[in-house]
């Protein structure tokens, strides 16, 4: 692609999530959506692949719908309260048609069925920015209309996403289709704590973005997409590869990981506020996704062929890379809960 392209593309990207998140006009914030959604699209499709133009076909149909919902329902809102601003007191049943929308937007089951399909069909560093950057938007506006949503509505939806997410990511080999499922799972988890700690769910979703950045860093630089060639990397990248598998369990929730500490933190909070039966259910959930992260685990790293690898080491790499910090956020972040504690 035109490096004068690109540049005008990720400016874009950056100038529609900087007008949402400034936004205090419910235009302004639909505004900033269409144009994250438009200026993704030319990266969806700069490789003219079949499976490129599906997906992004699929991403524009699934976001135009979402995006037409959110005007729908912000200006029925402004009919019934006479208010536009995001955060003012909301009606019911805008707040309930907003939040499907924004949900939608950010492939929460039962609205998931786009994002897979979509995440598979792209390069992993476009579906790094889907799955990471693409989210920023809507989760702010979920944050600052967080006092009117339905509780019972965020509860339900994110059980459910806990669960599918998991089940759904059981039987899959490729990693860009463990990555969607695995996006799934973690959203249902920042909204299941959403309406009752906003703060706890921001924390969640910092998280997420780290350890999920982390991972498709860790794919670009061994230039795997399936668990074959993450298998096959071991012999030339074992650093690489056996932090990319920490890396997996930490992202599946696995103590003494990072990926623990939200999850630990939810649960907690869930509890005070008797939901005990809420967080049990979403805890037994997260074991179907610890599954396929120990069962990718297993096949990667101890399934190995007992004949020696031929190809060459690669222990001297002339690429640049920045996991360093990413990943010891990854793996090494939990101790830092105590201090974290007293704010939520």
């Amino acid at each position: 692609m035109n490096p004068y392209a690109l540049s005008i593309f990720i400016s874009s990207l950056a100038l529609g999530t900087v007008a949402t998140l400034s936004s205090f006009h419910w235009i302004l914030a639909w505004i900033g959506l269409e144009i994250n959604t438009l200026a993704i699209l030319p990266l969806m499709t700069k490789n003219p692949h079949p499976r490129a133009i599906e997906a992004s076909t699929k991403y524009f149909l699934t976001q135009a719908a979402a995006s037409a919902l959110i005007l729908f329902a912000a200006t029925l809102n402004a009919w019934l309260t006479g208010e536009w601003s995001i955060n003012s007191p909301m009606n019911s049943n805008s707040t309930i048609l907003l939040s499907i929308a924004i949900l939608t937007k950010l492939g929460i089951a039962p609205f998931h069925f786009w994002l897979p399909e979509v995440l598979q069909g792209l390069p992993l560093q476009t579906g790094l920015i889907l799955s990471t950057w693409q989210k920023l938007a809507p989760m702010t506006l979920l944050f600052q209309f967080s006092e009117s949503l339905n509780l019972n509505l965020m509860l339900s939806l994110g059980l459910l996403s806990t669960f599918l997410g998991g089940w759904g990511g059981i039987n899959q080999t490729q990693i860009r289709k463990i990555m969607a499922f695995s996006s799934i799972a973690h959203m249902g988890w920042i909204i299941l704590i959403l309406k009752i700690s906003p703060s706890l769910s921001l924390l969640n979703f910092t998280l997420y973005v780290i350890m999920t950045s982390t991972l498709f860093f860790t794919f670009m630089f061994i230039n795997s997409k399936n668990i074959l060639q993450l298998a096959t990397s071991w012999h030339k990248t074992p650093a690489i590869a056996s932090l990319s598998l920490l890396c997996l369990l930490s992202l599946s929730g696995l103590p003494p990981l990072t990926g623990f500490l939200p999850k630990w933190l939810i649960a907690q909070e869930l509890i005070k506020q008797n939901l005990t039966t809420f967080a049990l259910i979403a805890l037994l959930s997260t074991l179907l996704s610890l599954f396929f992260y120990l069962r990718l685990t297993y096949t990667t790293s101890l399934t190995l062929a007992p004949n020696p690898s031929f190809s060459l080491s690669s222990w001297l790499f002339k690429k640049k890379t920045h996991l360093s910090p990413l990943t010891i956020l990854t793996l090494c972040a939990l101790p830092l809960s105590p201090s974290l504690l007293p704010y939520f």
